[in-house]
């Protein structure tokens, strides 16, 4: 691993990539032909990696992706969910030879022997590579049921669960005071609070809840937990190994022991040719026999379990955080419903009491015009008239709230 550090490394310009490109080498074109090279290999050139071995040693390389791809033996797909450019959802993948983990912010390459963790000055980076270099060192000398590489994802889970925990207790602490004061007091600030109080909340229950449809997705396959098994894969390709090359070694000593024939040299070849398809076929059957037998998946189910239960209560604090704030908008809606009912009821008032005042006003204007009555003969005529007409308009008025509360249009 150490000898490929150079992979890094700007890629040196000769006449062949000019002719690639089309340009001529000593043309007038040339500054910006190397301009442009200059480009392709930034935009493909290294990246800061930690490297933390099984003794929990630290190193920091520069690695293309190239180099990173033929090391872990991952295809380019799996190397974009680990390129800090896009944004993908938390996923967790167990190749041939590796488990590429995506969990917010922690992106490494989990080998049976190392762990490649994306370089970055985040908390979560800085707490993990130093904890797992810390936890790796102790127990250097003492023995451990868990694998290398279950131990590196163990500590991933972890400080992801710890991490959405502590983003979900920090937004209960800011979003309960202030939906108590929109309960109290309804404002256009306090509502605008809410409100992107509320968008955060959906934007974090989404984080939440992709890292627990993976782990689940994880539990519900055993062929996916039976790849990431990655230690008993190595050692079983190093025993298969091992026993071709005795194969090959037995095979080589009978040739050279054995008289020189035609027919010896066949059957020798032939021999070869059996242990190297036995070979295949004994990997191919260990393989299937890994991804479909429970008893040895049991170890990776039970520490996926722990940390599912772990951000299911995590989601479930989110879910309750949820159903606080909806329960606060009904609220909300049911102040605001009595306000508008109130309103009504007051306009309702208002406009029966101006229906009666109308009449009053058009008895009052009726007899204030310049005519000729015999009434007016009378001078305690027009007042009689006028108290005539109030009697009746408080009538009117009465019968029309008798009418509103025999319809249930007014509160008793």
């Amino acid at each position: 691993m150490e000898e490929e550090v150079g992979g890094g490394q700007s890629p040196s310009i000769n006449h062949h990539e000019y002719a690639a490109t089309g340009l001529n080498f000593n043309g007038p074109l040339r500054g910006s032909a190397i301009q442009g090279l200059k480009k392709r290999a930034h935009a493909h050139g290294s990246r800061s990696w930690i490297k933390i071995d099984q003794i929990g040693n630290l190193n920091i390389l520069d690695l293309d992706k190239a180099t990173v791809m033929r090391h872990c033996s991952l295809p380019a797909r799996d190397m974009r969910l680990l390129d800090p450019v896009f944004i993908y959802p938390s996923t967790i993948l167990g190749r041939d030879q590796a488990i590429v983990v995506n969990l917010e912010q922690i992106r490494c390459i989990i080998t049976a022997d190392e762990v490649l963790l994306m370089n970055s000055l985040d908390a979560c980076v800085v707490q993990y590579k130093s904890e797992l270099s810390k936890r790796l060192q102790m127990n250097r000398d003492q023995s451990d049921d868990l694998p290398f590489e279950f131990r590196a994802l163990e500590l991933a889970l972890e400080l992801t669960c710890m991490s959405l925990d502590a983003q979900v207790k920090e937004l209960e602490n800011e979003i309960y005071p202030v939906l108590d004061e929109l309960a109290s007091s309804i404002s256009t600030l306090n509502l605008e609070h809410v409100r992107r109080l509320k968008g955060h909340l959906l934007a974090l229950t989404q984080r939440v809840q992709k890292v627990c449809d993976e782990i689940e997705h994880l539990m519900d396959d055993d062929g996916d937990m039976a790849e990431m098994y990655l230690t008993e894969k190595k050692n079983k390709r190093e025993a298969y190994s091992d026993l071709y090359l005795q194969e090959n070694i037995s095979s080589e000593s009978g040739l050279l022991l054995a008289p020189v024939s035609p027919i010896g040299s066949v059957s020798g070849t032939g021999k070869l040719q059996r242990a190297s398809s036995s070979l295949s076929s004994s990997k191919h059957g260990s393989g299937n026999s890994s991804s479909y037998n429970q008893e040895d998946i049991n170890q990776l189910e039970m520490l996926l379990e722990a940390y599912f239960v772990v951000i299911d209560n995590t989601l479930n604090k989110l879910l309750s955080l949820k159903e606080y704030i909806d329960d606060t908008e009904d609220l909300i809606n049911i102040k605001l419903g009595n306000v508008q009912n109130q309103l009504i009821q007051f306009e309702l008032l208002l406009t029966a009491a101006t229906f009666v005042v109308t009449i009053f006003a058009v008895v009052t204007g009726v007899f204030g015009m310049n005519f000729e009555a015999a009434i007016f003969n009378y001078p305690g005529a027009f007042n009689w008239v006028i108290f005539l007409t109030g009697v009746f308009c408080v009538m009117l008025y009465i019968c029309f709230l008798i009418f509103f509360r025999h319809k249930k249009l007014l509160p008793l």
